[in-house]
C-alpha cells in the first residue's frame, strides 16, 4: 500500500497547492453537477460510517482501561469532538489531534513488549502471499479501502490550501508557490505515509499475533479487536 498511498496523497496535495482549492472546488470547475454531487455524497456517506466505526473503536479500547459502559464512552468521545470542532479554531484543534495521534504508539509498543516470531514475520512482510479466495480478497479490499480513502483525498487537498492561507501564499486567488514548496510537501507526505504504514503494519501484526495466539479468530466487534492491546494494558497494571 505504501507506494499507492504516497502517489495518491501527493497527487491530491499537488492539486490543492497549485489551484488553491480543495477537491470539491476543482471538481466543480471541471465537471458536471451530477459528478460533483455524486462525489460529495459518497464522501459524506463514507465519512459518516468511518466516524461511527472510529468512535466505537475508541470507546472499546478505552473500556479496557476504564470500566464504564461503552455507550457512555462513545457519548463522551462524540461530545468532546463536537465541542473542540465547534468552539476552537482550526489551528488549536489541529494541535489537539497531533497530540492525540500519539495514542497510536500503543500498537508499536505492544508489538515490542511481547514475544514475536520475528523471522517468520519479517519474511511474510517482505514476500507477498496471495490466495484467490473470497476471504483473502475481502480482507485485502477492506485494508485498501480503509487506508486509501476518499476522505484522505479531500482532506489532503484542503489541508494544503489551509496551510497556504495560513502562510499568506494565496494572492488574488492564486497560490504563489515554487518548486521548493512542492519538494517540502513531497518530503512531508513521504514521511507521513511511511509512519502511517508502519503503524498499520503494527496494528495488523498485533492483531494477528496477540489475538490468534489467544485462539480469537472471529472478530465481530471493535471490543474484540481492542483486546489485542491487552498485553500493553496488563504491563501498566503490573507497574501499578
Amino acid at each position: 500500500m505504501l507506494p499507492f498511498m504516497i502517489a495518491v496523497q501527493e497527487a491530491c496535495a499537488r492539486i490543492g497547492m497549485v489551484t488553491g482549492k480543495g477537491l470539491t472546488g476543482v471538481i466543480k470547475m471541471h465537471y458536471s453537477k451530477r459528478i460533483l454531487y455524486s462525489s460529495v455524497g459518497l464522501v459524506v456517506i463514507a465519512n459518516t460510517i468511518n466516524i461511527g466505526a472510529d468512535i466505537g473503536a475508541m470507546a472499546a479500547a478505552a473500556q479496557l482501561i476504564i470500566p464504564v459502559d461503552i455507550i457512555i464512552l462513545m457519548l463522551v468521545f462524540t461530545i468532546s469532538i463536537l465541542v473542540l470542532e465547534i468552539f476552537t479554531s482550526y489551528q488549536v484543534y489541529s494541535k489537539f489531534l497531533k497530540w492525540l495521534a500519539l495514542s497510536l504508539l500503543a500498537y508499536p509498543l505492544t508489538v515490542f513488549i511481547i514475544d514475536q516470531p520475528w523471522k517468520e514475520i519479517l519474511k511474510a512482510s517482505v514476500i507477498p502471499h496471495f490466495e484467490f479466495s473470497f476471504n483473502f480478497l475481502f480482507i485485502i479490499t477492506g485494508v485498501f479501502g480503509t487506508t486509501i480513502t476518499p476522505y484522505m483525498f479531500f482532506w489532503q487537498a484542503s489541508q494544503e490550501v489551509e496551510e497556504e492561507n495560513k502562510k499568506g501564499l494565496i494572492q488574488d486567488g492564486k497560490p504563489q508557490i515554487g518548486w521548493r514548496h512542492i519538494h517540502a510537501m513531497r518530503k512531508d507526505n513521504n514521511i507521513g505515509m511511511i509512519i502511517s504504514e508502519f503503524t498499520t503494519w503494527c496494528i495488523i501484526l498485533v492483531g494477528g499475533t496477540v489475538l490468534h495466539s489467544a485462539n480469537i479468530t472471529d472478530i465481530n466487534t471493535a471490543a474484540d479487536a481492542a483486546k489485542a492491546l491487552e498485553p500493553l494494558v496488563q504491563s501498566f497494571q503490573i507497574l501499578d
